[in-house]
């Protein structure tokens, strides 16, 4: 039947509550806070059903009416990606109801399709003919895989000593690849000013608060994945700190739609020792982001000054969530302890998301019999380097039985 292009009915200050259209910004001109795309909740809970929702595609765009886009949807097949039960790794941590949200499936490898999904098909729609991003590696090769596929110029702003994985996974879709020689945050700085000056549409700069709402699908497919339930507790890696709130926000929103019973999630955020500001201000009982110079083997989180850090706190202090962080070691060993136990490569973010998960389970902080969901955000073949020294090397035999016997019978006896 006819339904309506979009929802969503504009944007509003975070902070102020001023409202605006929905057009390219992001930041409010009265106060400077970060806008945030406002829905009429109203309609959707007359029109959204879980029916609806179930009959819908097997991607993120099931959930298409909770999100800002119309006419035009970029649509790669991004997410409705599995949650796997991890009873092995559960064993290990003492959980008997731990989930994986396994998001290193998608098609450029990681979480970022769903953000780039929704904000290439807002970008089209408002008639960009070139889009652009800074980027740690993950946003970069979905943004050019976007463009590629909506017929876009693009230019991809990196810091310059990314993994090479990551940059050779960026360049095969064909964009302007601009790696700067300075940190994320000087590369941000610089997006800021080719933003302004040339008018492109920015990703995560002109284009984010559109951007931002695609993380809500990670909750959305979670509390469905789970017979419309929603969990006891996430586990999410921090960066800029957007991804934890609007996992939050989409809990709420299926709450507030009658879509799911009520019920406090709580959330607790992941960051590398070399990069944990926003653990910082948690920990220190702060609201103010201290920005820090990354250094970190996690490059994904390396975000010195995250903008939506101060909210991420305050998700997780009003959920009764947690904070930590893990070092670069605890990184390396989780990666190797979920890959061991359940399969699954991930990038050295998600070692991040495993080894606070292994913190929080070994402190108490997870009910033994809670269900738990950790968002593995990214795919292991991206950061090759950092299980590269860590792993056995091949048995080297020649083509007989008896060299097979000596060398690799004789190891195992």
């Amino acid at each position: 039947g006819w339904r309506r292009l979009t929802y969503a009915k504009g944007l509003q200050c975070r902070e102020c509550g001023q409202e605006y259209p929905l057009e390219p910004m992001n930041v409010c001109e009265y106060c400077f806070g970060p806008l945030e795309v406002d829905y009429d909740y109203g309609a959707i809970a007359e029109n959204v059903t879980r029916e609806r929702i179930a009959a819908g595609p097997k991607t993120m765009w099931r959930y298409r009416d909770l999100l800002p886009v119309g006419r035009e949807i970029v649509d790669m097949g991004t997410g409705f990606t599995p949650l796997l039960k991890a009873e092995n790794l559960g064993r290990v941590l003492g959980l008997t109801n731990l989930y994986l949200k396994n998001d290193s499936v998608n098609p450029t490898f990681s979480f970022k399709d769903r953000v780039v999904g929704v904000a290439i098909s807002r970008a089209k729609e408002f008639g960009f003919r070139t889009v652009a991003c800074a980027s740690t590696g993950n946003l970069a090769a979905s943004v050019a895989a976007h463009a590629a596929k909506a017929g876009m110029d693009c230019y991809i702003f990196i810091p310059h000593d990314l993994e090479k994985a990551k940059i050779l996974g960026t360049s095969v879709y064909g964009p302007r690849l601009v790696a700067v020689e300075g940190n994320y945050d000087e590369v941000n700085r610089l997006s800021s000013e080719v933003c302004d000056k040339y008018g492109w549409g920015f990703v995560n700069i002109n284009l984010r608060p559109y951007y931002a709402e695609g993380s809500k699908t990670l909750a959305y497919e979670t509390a469905e994945q789970l017979d419309w339930v929603a969990p006891d507790h996430c586990v999410a890696p921090m960066a800029s700190g957007s991804v934890l709130t609007k996992i939050r926000k989409g809990f709420r929103e299926l709450m507030n739609l009658g879509l799911i019973a009520e019920r406090e999630v709580k959330i607790s955020g992941a960051q590398a020792t070399g990069c944990s500001p926003i653990v910082a201000a948690y920990k220190g009982g702060e609201d103010t982001i201290v920005p820090v110079k990354p250094q970190t083997i996690a490059k994904s989180l390396a975000i010195g000054n995250p903008a939506d850090g101060y909210y991420a706190v305050r998700a997780i202090r009003n959920t009764g969530g947690w904070a930590e962080e893990v070092s670069d070691q605890e990184i390396v060993e989780a990666m190797l302890l979920l890959a061991g136990t359940e399969g699954v490569f991930t990038e050295t973010a998600g070692g991040v998301t495993v080894a606070v998960l292994t913190k929080l389970a070994r402190s108490g902080r997870l009910g033994a019999d809670e269900t738990v969901v950790a968002y593995i955000t990214g795919n292991g073949l991206k950061t090759l380097e950092a299980v590269a020294g860590r792993v056995d090397a091949p048995f080297l035999i020649k083509p007989t039985i008896g060299s097979f016997e000596s060398a690799v019978v004789k190891s195992i006896a």
